[in-house]
């Protein structure tokens, strides 16, 4: 509160004369100023030196640790190399120089306390630094937690992977402006059906959802019944005003797809329909350039060559089918079906991915 508003407050301020309220205030101003003037600097202490509250963690840290343990924890502070500390996911990145700065400029840690003087380390993080230092990742467990951050990031949403372990079948769909294609692949990676329909009415007039409904619907009423539906999801950017129709385009497509698929398919109230990020897939495959990603019908046709040569092919198509799938095939070859050519990608990737854990 101002002076004015204490002095006001007070009920008396009204009872001086103006000429005194005015040398009242100024003397008033001059005091609180004289006052901050005179205020002692706040003392940031040094590196080396902990507050009562950070000394009293500390303490308290060096009593979770055995001699034994604080033994061993400070052999690896002391002696690791920037390369050996990164071993430890917790200390990836920044933490690890952090450490190795500190170490060449105050010499080696002394106790577990003075761990917490290195930037980025607090209380809990220097004890779950130090129980990962005691009990640090297997090469499986490393692997694991590297596996289930990247399919993460691929497959949307989050499913537990017992289920997709367990998957016997699924059905892949990519969308463009013109076509909807779809591959239907078992466990063992033979193709049980593979199929692409013209869609010619869609993005004409104002996005009639009419349209929409009728196209889908009729494309989804030739999808067999299957363990999951996987839709690729093309991360397209708005900021560029001309994309805009082909972007409401595609979340028209994505959405009605997803909430078709999962009422003509639903069962025990769980996820059927995942999202499968598309660049994850060319990386997967060796087709991104930079950013971008290329064309797959060349892969694609190895993959038919390889279904005929090769005992073992990463792709397998039925023999009574192989034929026709070829003919298919070198009909798209002048038309860019590359929704055609992707089904089958996507449905590969997400096997060797999410259900496999394999690299070909």
């Amino acid at each position: 509160m101002s002076v004015h508003g204490l002095l006001v407050a007070g009920g008396k301020w009204r009872c001086f004369p103006i000429s005194l309220r005015s040398s009242l205030v100024h003397a008033l101003h001059n005091s609180c100023c004289r006052k901050k003037s005179t205020a002692p600097e706040k003392i940031i202490p040094s590196v080396g030196l902990c507050d009562e509250n950070t000394r009293e963690s500390g303490n308290a840290l060096d009593k979770l640790f055995s001699s034994e343990q604080q033994a061993s924890i400070l052999q690896v502070l002391n002696t690791a190399s920037n390369k050996e500390l990164e071993t430890f996911r917790l200390l990836r990145g920044r933490k690890s120089i952090n450490i190795i700065e500190h170490r060449e400029k105050f010499g080696p840690f002394q106790n577990l306390e003075s761990l917490m003087n290195v930037p980025l380390f607090q209380y809990k993080t220097t004890i779950q630094v130090c129980n990962s230092i005691l009990c640090p990742e297997t090469r499986g467990e490393k692997r694991k937690f590297q596996d289930n951050r990247l399919l993460r990031k691929l497959i949307k949403p989050e499913i537990k992977r017992e289920r997709l372990k367990a998957v016997n079948s699924i059905v892949s769909i990519v969308f463009g402006t013109r076509r909807i294609a779809w591959a239907h692949l078992d466990r063992k990676l033979a193709v049980l059906d593979w199929q692409q329909s013209e869609c010619r009415q869609l993005m004409k007039g104002t996005y009639l959802s009419s349209v929409y409904l009728q196209e889908i619907s009729s494309v989804i009423s030739k999808m067999p019944n299957s363990d999951f539906y996987v839709l690729e999801k093309i991360g397209l950017s708005i900021q560029n005003s001309s994309r805009f129709p082909v972007v409401l385009h595609f979340h028209i497509m994505e959405a009605m797809l997803y909430a078709l698929l999962n009422k003509t398919f639903a069962q025990d109230g769980q996820h059927r329909v995942l999202s499968m990020n598309r660049n994850g897939v060319g990386k997967h495959l060796d087709l991104m350039v930079g950013d971008a990603r290329t064309s797959g019908k060349e892969l694609v046709k190895q993959l038919l060559a390889e279904s005929v040569l090769k005992e073992e092919p990463r792709v397998r198509f039925p023999s009574d089918k192989i034929v026709r799938y070829r003919q298919m095939f070198a009909a798209t070859e002048q038309q860019r079906a590359e929704e055609f050519y992707d089904s089958l990608l996507q449905a590969v990737a997400f096997y060797e991915l999410a259900v496999f854990d394999t690299e070909p």
